[in-house]
C-alpha cells in the first residue's frame, strides 16, 4: 500500500472526493490500527458553494481549519452529538474539503464495534450490521475521532490514507444529503458513492 501524500489533496475538491473512492483510511488509537475502505464522500467548495461552512470565504473559529493546507483534517460537531470528519483539499486558504460519509471495515472490527456500539462484532443486530459505518457520525465514532482530533495532518502517523493499489470502483454521483438550506446548491451532483 502507498500512503498518500499532500499532493494527493492539493487537487480540485471533486476531483478528490471520487478518488478517495475505494481508498483506505487509518486511524492509529491505543496502539491498534483501525482501517476502513471508503465507500461515500461529498465535496464543498466555499467559493461557490452554499452549503459549505466558510462560503463566501467566511471564516470563524469553527471554520479555520477549513482554511488550513491541504491534507489536514477538518473535524466539527452537528446536532451537539455527531462528528463529522472532512478531508481539507486545494491550496492553503482556499476553504475546500471532502466530507468522508462512509467506510468498509477491513481491520481492527472490535475495537470500532465496542466504540460505536459497546458490543463485540458477534453480539451486533443485523441492523447494526447493515449500518455499521454508513453515516459520517458512524465513522467519527466508530474510529474514535472528535473537534480534539481538529486540524490533524492527514500525512502524518495518527491519522492517514492509503492506496491498495486497485482499480477505481465503479461510482455514482448524487446530490448531497441534510442540506435543504443551500439553495441552488442543493442540486450540485457533489456526492459519490460505491
Amino acid at each position: 500500500m502507498t500512503k498518500l501524500g499532500r499532493d494527493f489533496f492539493d487537487r480540485d475538491t471533486l476531483a478528490v472526493a471520487r478518488d478517495l473512492l475505494g481508498k483506505y483510511l487509518v486511524r492509529m488509537w491505543e496502539g491498534t490500527a483501525l482501517v476502513g475502505r471508503i465507500t461515500e464522500t461529498e465535496a464543498y467548495i466555499g467559493r461557490c458553494d452554499k452549503a459549505c461552512h466558510a462560503y463566501a470565504y467566511r471564516r470563524t473559529p469553527r471554520t479555520e481549519t477549513l482554511f488550513a493546507p491541504p491534507g489536514t483534517a477538518y473535524i466539527y460537531l452537528i446536532y451537539g452529538m455527531y462528528h463529522c470528519l472532512n478531508f481539507v483539499t486545494e491550496a492553503e486558504g482556499e476553504p475546500a474539503a471532502v466530507l468522508l460519509r462512509g467506510l468498509e471495515p477491513v481491520e481492527g472490527v472490535v475495537p470500532m464495534s465496542l466504540n460505536r456500539f459497546g458490543k463485540l462484532p458477534g453480539e451486533l443486530t443485523p441492523y447494526q450490521k447493515k449500518h455499521f459505518l454508513d453515516g459520517p457520525g458512524k465513522v467519527c465514532r466508530a474510529l474514535a475521532l472528535t473537534r480534539a482530533q481538529n486540524g490533524l495532518d492527514l500525512c502524518g502517523e495518527e491519522l492517514f490514507l492509503h492506496d491498495g493499489g486497485e482499480a477505481p470502483p465503479p461510482f455514482h454521483t448524487g446530490p448531497r444529503i441534510g442540506i435543504d438550506y443551500a439553495e441552488e446548491a442543493v442540486q450540485f451532483p457533489w456526492r459519490f458513492y460505491v
